[in-house]
């Protein structure tokens, strides 16, 4: 699978023609490698630069004890390291080697998808449950993006929109999921069409702010097939603080 942060916590060994390393990714600026057998035996902790590629590809160099200059290119998705090494008496080495995970990676907890759940549930009750039109330079972003052919852009243009809701205006929050910086909502409105209707809305949340809208609007319909299932239930809100998906 290609990785797009470095795998902090990450052990593998690495097979050259002539050596094998042990290395241990011990941060995301410490590095550990063993050398067990030949002239290069050693165990070093060192510290190391690293650069993402993309496409699972990363580049980190590091000067060990000795005066010795290391770079690496490690390729998660071919299975691959190429080395680059200046040894103290000048001799130049290109290697490649084949690697082997033997430690998996720290999955490190991301928060942000449970911040920007939140963030959105309070911009969409704010606005369309209690017409809070203040809210809106709070929660979004002063470049908002909206993608509704019939909202005008900017944020001026939704607070005026807020500003100006009818009372009867309500808006029913439901399933809400997150990943990275996107925020996907399914709720119900009514009010601002002759029909109740059911939405999906999906944010772009950048620096703390919601920073660009999609929306899709549906007449809502009751069910009308037997043990078929409405399009909107609120009790399906109450999976909003389950897990992230995959």
């Amino acid at each position: 699978m290609t990785k797009h942060c470095l795998p902090v916590g990450l052990e593998i060994d690495v097979s050259y023609p002539n050596f094998h390393v042990s290395l241990s990714l011990l941060s995301a600026s410490l590095l550990q490698f063993e050398i067990k057998e030949g002239p290069f035996a050693r165990t070093e902790i060192v510290v190391i630069e690293v650069l993402p590629l993309g496409n699972g590809v990363f580049i980190m160099s590091w000067r060990e004890k000795d005066g010795a200059t290391v770079t690496n290119v490690q390729d998660y998705d071919r299975g691959l390291v190429y080395s680059f090494a200046t040894l103290p008496d000048g001799q130049f080495l290109r290697m490649t080697g084949k690697m082997v995970v033997t430690r998996p990676e720290r999955l490190s907890f991301d928060d942000r998808p449970r911040r920007n759940k939140a963030l959105v549930l309070e911009a969409m009750t704010s606005l369309f449950q209690r017409h809070d039109a203040s809210a809106v330079e709070r929660l979004y972003a002063r470049d908002y993006i909206q993608h509704n052919p019939n909202i005008p852009q900017g944020r001026d243009a939704l607070q005026a929109i807020v500003a100006g809701l009818p009372e009867h205006v309500f808006y029913e929050p439901g399933l809400i999921v997150a990943g990275d910086d996107l925020v996907a909502i399914h709720g119900r409105i009514r009010g601002w069409a002759d029909e109740p209707q059911i939405v999906v809305d999906i944010f772009r949340i950048e620096d703390g702010r919601l920073a660009e809208h999609w929306d899709v609007l549906q007449n809502e319909v009751s069910v009308t097939v037997h043990g078929g299932v409405p399009m909107f239930e609120p009790s399906e809100g109450g999976r909003r603080d389950g897990p992230e998906p995959a």
